[in-house]
């Protein structure tokens, strides 16, 4: 992808700036909801996943992963608390794998896992995203981070998910484009921004995308997910190798950042200091204002921020820097 190209062929440049100084509503093809219900489903999630579900009260989100025993991510996905359900707001890739995994531990639980094609996601990110969303529901302004409302239909959240002003909004299907319309016509100084620009956010946050920056062989404490865990919460699958890990420092690799210098590596590139691979470029953006990102589990012996590594992909060799996250 050109650096400053978006996947949906406009000017990624105007897009940021959007984002970064206005809003950017984005319709997210990428993501599904999944309507889970049965009187066990708030004990079941519980127990599969990193977070705590069970104080969860309708009107509140929070983030979780599913791990492996070994505490592998496999997943991760948002949970919206509602009276009689939690939605879980999920990669669509990734969702086929999840579901396998979890209903490998269903046995007389009464849980029902529902794909709700009749939903769409929709973000809107950035300073101006509650004041653009109050053309729709004046609730939105009044949110507070990591909750929910219901507003004629849809379900309005206020995620920061990658620590930066952005809300999600639960909208059927049938209506998630003249929603989409609506809100830019109703708000001069909101954009329809791509996929790819978010990205690029997400890159300079140096927030790990699972499936990208993380997979079931990374544990997730290498990948910074620690904002899906919580320590209090009793059992859950994986729990013992994260307190393990917790309390021992026993993690050799993490996920740091690196400016790239020259072009844009293929992702799965490597990276090597003094000929020995340290780790590997997982995700890579181009950042109008920073350069070329990357993002990548490095081994413990590259984690002082402005050492210098080479990468290596099937192009050739660019010089890099490590750098702390989130960029700045």
């Amino acid at each position: 992808m050109n650096a400053v190209e978006s996947q949906a062929g406009g000017d990624i440049t105007l897009e940021l700036e959007a984002l970064t100084t206005q809003a950017g509503i984005c319709l997210r093809a990428d993501r599904l909801a999944v309507r889970v219900v049965g009187d066990d489903r708030v004990a079941f999630l519980h127990g599969m996943c990193s977070n705590d579900v069970k104080n969860l009260k309708p009107g509140m989100v929070t983030y979780a992963l599913v791990l492996t025993d070994h505490a592998q991510v496999v997943a991760d996905f948002y949970v919206w608390a509602d009276d009689e359900a939690l939605y879980l707001e999920v990669d669509r890739s990734l969702w086929p794998g999840t579901r396998e995994h979890l209903e490998k531990f269903l046995v007389a639980d009464d849980v029902e896992m529902e794909e709700q094609e009749e939903l769409t996601v929709i973000d809107v990110a950035g300073p101006a995203a509650a004041s653009a969303l109050a053309s729709v529901s004046a609730a939105s302004e009044r949110l507070a981070p990591w909750r929910f409302a219901r507003h004629e239909g849809l379900l309005i959240a206020n995620l920061p998910r990658i620590g930066l002003a952005q809300f999600t909004v639960l909208v059927e299907t049938i209506a998630a484009d003249s929603f989409l319309r609506g809100m830019i016509t109703a708000n001069s100084g909101i954009r329809e921004v791509s996929i790819a620009a978010l990205e690029v956010l997400r890159v300079e946050q140096g927030f790990a995308r699972v499936g990208v920056d993380a997979t079931e062989k990374t544990i997730a404490l290498e990948a910074r997910l620690e904002s899906g865990i919580s320590y209090n919460k009793g059992c859950y699958v994986g729990q013992e190798t994260v307190e393990r890990a917790t309390a021992r420092g026993g993690v050799k690799k993490r996920l740091y950042g690196l400016r790239i210098a020259g072009r844009q590596p293929d992702a799965g590139a490597t990276a090597w200091i003094n000929g020995k691979e340290v780790g590997r470029v997982t995700s890579v953006a181009a950042s109008p204002r920073l350069g070329i990102l990357g993002l990548g589990i490095m081994h413990h012996s590259a984690w002082q921020p402005g050492t210098p590594v080479t990468v290596k992909d099937g192009k050739g060799e660019i010089a890099a820097v490590v750098s702390e996250l989130p960029f700045e």
